[in-house]
């Protein structure tokens, strides 16, 4: 009698039934293998050296470049000062941007606290930044300086070429305690848009009260104390007279009911041009005349 064959275990039935999809893993394993001896065989810079064509054909496929910059919360800060500290542009490779090294760039512009940096590989770049809250520029003692609502300096990482654009967007103050008063008036001027628009510089007197330089070259007196009833009051006079863009020297408000205007003196009239003469023999005649007194400006006094 024949004894019967002896069943397989189910460790071979299970290692029989799987074969073909062992088959691939052991492939991958292999090669895997063969790339680990490669890149323990070749030295680093002759590695980088051969697959460089390979990755400069990855990143120059549309998909791997920049596709837009998106930039917020730049109040103060150029767009020309942000682009130069991201350096990359709109088509670049997008894997070539270095986004530590943008973001240092970023925080070491003045007026910027800190800064956040995205890169997505579809091509989007997300650039998010707080800036310092600069109130005002305080002009004292020949020095510009950056203060905030409270007329304390701001913090400006020891820079010193700042940029001019953004000190144009801010208001000007000028004179001892123009810091630490500047507030109050600043948010009266910004309710009055038409007022402000005329204002370069709002000028400190004896720390007592403020007078408004204007852009044609008049001075507003303000009273002390009453700033913000004094420019409400301006606006007004100004929305139906344009008194603001007449050619005035001096508007005086520091009374409450009387307004004092003294305007431009008119232009000196143009020298009469001499006529011409009939040779060396002929001698100019001059005809005798009383000179002109010339006019004081003045000044126009209005009951309100």
């Amino acid at each position: 009698m024949k004894r019967p064959a002896s069943r397989p275990s189910r460790t071979g039935l299970f290692l029989k039934r799987q074969k073909r999809l062992l088959r691939p893993v052991i492939g991958l394993m292999l090669l895997a293998g063969a790339g680990a001896a490669v890149y323990l065989a070749v030295p680093l810079p002759a590695l980088q050296k051969q697959i460089a064509p390979l990755r400069d054909k990855l990143l120059g496929t549309s998909a791997l470049r920049v596709t837009s910059i998106r930039v917020e919360g730049a109040n103060l800060t150029s767009d020309e000062a942000i682009h130069t500290a991201l350096n990359i542009a709109v088509g670049d490779p997008v894997l070539n941007f270095n986004v530590t090294r943008a973001r240092e760039n970023l925080t070491a512009l003045p007026f910027i606290d800190h800064v956040s940096v995205e890169r997505h590989l579809s091509g989007e770049i997300d650039v998010h930044i707080t800036e310092r809250p600069p109130y005002a520029v305080w002009q004292h003692q020949g020095h510009f300086i950056l203060i905030d609502r409270q007329g304390q300096k701001v913090p400006d990482q020891g820079a010193n070429d700042k940029d001019a654009t953004a000190f144009a967007k801010l208001p000007l103050v000028v004179g001892d305690g123009a810091n630490e008063n500047a507030a109050a008036l600043i948010d009266v001027l910004a309710q009055e848009p038409d007022v402000k628009s005329h204002v370069t510089a709002a000028v400190r007197v004896s720390d007592r009260r403020w007078n408004l330089s204007l852009k044609d070259g008049a001075t507003v007196l303000l009273p002390e104390g009453e700033e913000a009833p004094a420019i409400h009051r301006l606006a007004r006079i100004n929305a139906t007279t344009q008194l603001l863009d007449r050619p005035v020297e001096l508007i005086d408000m520091r009374l409450p009911d009387r307004l004092t205007i003294r305007e431009r003196p008119p232009e000196p009239p143009p020298a009469p041009s001499a006529p011409a003469g009939d040779g060396a023999k002929s001698s100019p005649q001059h005809t005798p005349h009383h000179s002109q007194p010339t006019r004081s400006p003045t000044e126009e006094s209005r009951d309100e």
